[in-house]
């Protein structure tokens, strides 16, 4: 159960060095995208702030966001667990079963009221009763509430809890609802994607354990430092949208050269994200990278908004880029107007160079 040890002497208990500690701090500052002075502040909230217990709900979801969160690198996800929060309670890997571990539900939202941050993976259903989603004999929907009453923020994991996703698409027979629906009196940090980065989730559960605050959200409430850009602002393929080169179809030689994936259903203009920026695995790579468009899974609604292989049209989601298919025409026919003077010109020269050749 929860503990008054800091996060530093947890660590040190389990035998990490200062080195290691201080290593770990100038990762997490990185991770962050905060500058390397913040490292020195982080070490410093470690040491002498106490661990905060978190309780880790599941509704209707298919587990994405466990799966994604235990496999985060920077940092670790053993790191986050062991020595900054004190996870008290998840099905997934969790070792307490039945009432052993409702029980914990029970112990933490009376011994730490209003000191617990409630993170939500998955929706509740409002059909029947709630029936369509049963935890230790009773309604989702009531659990969820309960846990709310007493907690300091709630944290929405992944497009599910954020947005609905696919429980929700039309026509949502279970009236499956986002959890900022249903709790509305507490801070709600929306944290979208199917599943999230895994860095992008220890992220921000970094930032508020360690400077005891809410990462700064934008209008949808999403945390900035993470859903601030576009994935098409950083993405590698951009110079290729910017000059023209768009894949038309699959394998065809714009693909066999890394061509923007805009034409094919790309939806990285339209979908905030740091994909191109973390990436999967480690920092590995993005499905971009490895060929296939952003299907703008961390977007509202992005089930019901049609074929992932159907691109935006006539869109001015874009801005100065609203026409980016007649800017690949454009592209195209100047590159050929271009490649036509240049030819014109290839001839007088050749004409020119001809005659002063037959008067010598």
């Amino acid at each position: 159960m929860p503990t008054t040890e800091t996060y530093y002497e947890v660590m040190r208990r389990q035998g990490i060095t200062r080195r290691s500690f201080l290593k770990f701090c100038s990762l997490t500052a990185t991770a962050l995208g905060l500058s390397p002075t913040f490292a020195g502040k982080i070490a410093h909230a470690m040491e002498t702030k106490p661990r905060i217990p978190v309780v880790w709900l599941h509704g209707l979801e298919c587990t994405c966001c466990s799966e994604s969160f235990i496999r985060s690198a920077h940092p670790l996800v053993s790191d986050v667990i062991l020595s900054m929060i004190s996870l008290d309670y998840t099905i997934l890997i969790m070792a307490a079963a039945g009432h052993q571990a409702e029980a914990i539900l029970e112990e933490v939202r009376h011994k730490h009221a209003g000191n617990y941050i409630l993170a939500v993976e998955g929706n509740p259903p409002l059909n029947q009763d709630g029936m369509s989603c049963i935890i230790g004999g009773r309604p989702f929907l009531e659990q969820l509430l309960e846990m709310a009453d007493s907690c300091k923020a709630v944290i929405s994991w992944g497009s599910c809890a954020s947005w609905g996703c696919v429980q929700a698409a039309r026509p949502n027979p279970t009236r499956a609802t986002p959890v900022h629906e249903v709790i509305r009196d507490k801070p709600v940090i929306k944290v979208p994607g199917c599943p999230p980065i895994a860095e992008v989730m220890t992220g921000v559960l970094t930032y508020i354990l360690t400077f005891d605050r809410l990462p700064e959200l934008d209008r949808q409430g999403r945390p900035l430092m993470f859903y601030g850009q576009r994935i098409h602002d950083k993405c590698y393929r951009r110079p290729h949208f910017d000059a023209g080169q768009f894949v038309e179809s699959w394998d065809d030689e714009g693909a066999r050269r890394g061509y923007c994936l805009y034409k094919v259903g790309c939806k990285g203009p339209t979908t905030y994200n740091a994909c191109s920026t973390i990436r999967w695995n480690g920092g590995v790579s993005f499905p971009i990278q490895s060929g296939h468009g952003c299907i703008g899974c961390s977007e509202d609604g992005f089930w019901d908004k049609g074929s992932f292989y159907q691109h935006v049209t006539d869109t001015h989601a874009f801005g100065i880029e609203a026409n980016a298919d007649r800017t690949g025409i454009a592209v195209a026919t100047r590159r050929g107007a271009a490649h036509r003077a240049h030819a014109a010109v290839s001839v007088v020269k050749r004409v020119q160079q001809k005659k002063e050749e037959d008067q010598s």
